[in-house]
């Protein structure tokens, strides 16, 4: 669980730890703490006690749910590396997770989910957080930092999500974990559940390269070509990523064996863009991505559409020393 390997630009500033971000133990949430929209071929949802991250995702030919939801670290999400490694064990840092750096996570930190300030359907069905999340290493901290997220249905496109992200760090100028650098960041982090563990690079022209990795962690890395990753079940429904904005390998692989479709079990798969950003104490950071999901053939055709649109899309990134939100 201590190993780590850093990325150049993973989680966000990416350190990526060599095993999947792992709680003392989930905790339960009521039903309605889940805001949905189905347009009757997909249906996405945010969870307000968990931070309001992803964490429903299915469709027609797959109703079931396939976002994983074992603890903070999994989910959909955004989380953000910066600064440099810190022990603070002595402060109640947990000692799987020491030395570690200034890591805000949207679902949460190790044992507790983080905290929203805002969530709601906003005008045209769209999906809206607001979120102070958590510093993943300590037990219930929260991130001098504001998440927010705008997820909805790519216009046009019923099998297509498209998530819209902002991150705004609040740091003090000249805190312990030191001055802005340029670290790896995952653009977004993805966990879907242990049943699809499949995973392919999309090429182009309807074409895949299959990508193997074994069980893990250590994540595999791999560079798609078109910023286009999917991961597939045995029944050959697929959930696909595309992300324009990373410029980095890719982390992927399996945790842990067998083939469960729970939602809520260890065992998992992952799926993360990297992108090396200068994060800092004053940064705010603007980036989308788009979830596609069916068969090979429907991620491919809506693949293509989306590249032609978006595939020279740039992230937004703002470092300053004002106190000041631009």
């Amino acid at each position: 669980m201590k190993k780590l390997f850093v990325l150049a630009c993973a989680h966000a500033a990416v350190l990526v730890s060599a095993a999947p971000h792992v709680a003392n133990q989930p905790l339960a949430k009521a039903p309605e703490e889940l805001l949905l929209i189905d347009n009757g071929v997909a249906k996405v949802g945010i969870d307000r006690s968990k931070g309001g991250s992803i964490t429903w995702l299915s469709w027609a030919d797959h109703p079931r749910n396939v976002v994983n939801s074992a603890d903070p670290g999994r989910l959909i999400q955004q989380s953000y590396y910066a600064g440099r490694n810190l022990d603070r064990r002595a402060e109640g840092q947990s000692v799987s997770w020491s030395p570690w750096p200034w890591n805000p996570i949207q679902g949460g930190g190790v044992g507790s989910w983080a905290r929203v300030n805002e969530f709601r359907r906003d005008g045209g069905g769209a999906l809206f957080s607001e979120t102070v999340p958590k510093l993943w290493d300590m037990a219930d901290e929260d991130a001098a930092a504001l998440m927010r997220q705008w997820t909805s249905f790519e216009p046009g496109m019923s099998n297509v999500v498209v998530v819209r992200c902002e991150f705004v760090a609040r740091r003090s100028e000249g805190d312990r974990w030191g001055a802005a650098k340029r670290s790896p960041q995952e653009v977004p982090a993805c966990y879907f559940t242990r049943n699809f563990s499949v995973f392919k690079s999309y090429l182009g022209g309807g074409k895949w390269r299959d990508e193997n990795q074994p069980p893990g962690p250590p994540w595999g890395r791999t560079r798609p070509p078109l910023n286009a990753m999917a991961c597939f079940a045995a029944n050959g429904q697929g959930v696909a990523v595309f992300s324009p904005t990373a410029t980095e390998h890719w982390n992927f692989g399996p945790h842990a064996g067998g083939r469960s479709d729970d939602p809520l079990a260890g065992p998992c798969v992952h799926l993360a863009p990297i992108s090396r950003v200068e994060m800092g104490p004053r940064t705010v950071f603007r980036y989308r991505y788009w979830l596609v999901v069916g068969n090979r053939e429907r991620l491919a055709s809506r693949l293509e559409i989306l590249m032609k649109k978006y595939a020279s899309e740039s992230a937004e990134l703002i470092n300053s020393k004002s106190n000041k939100e631009p």
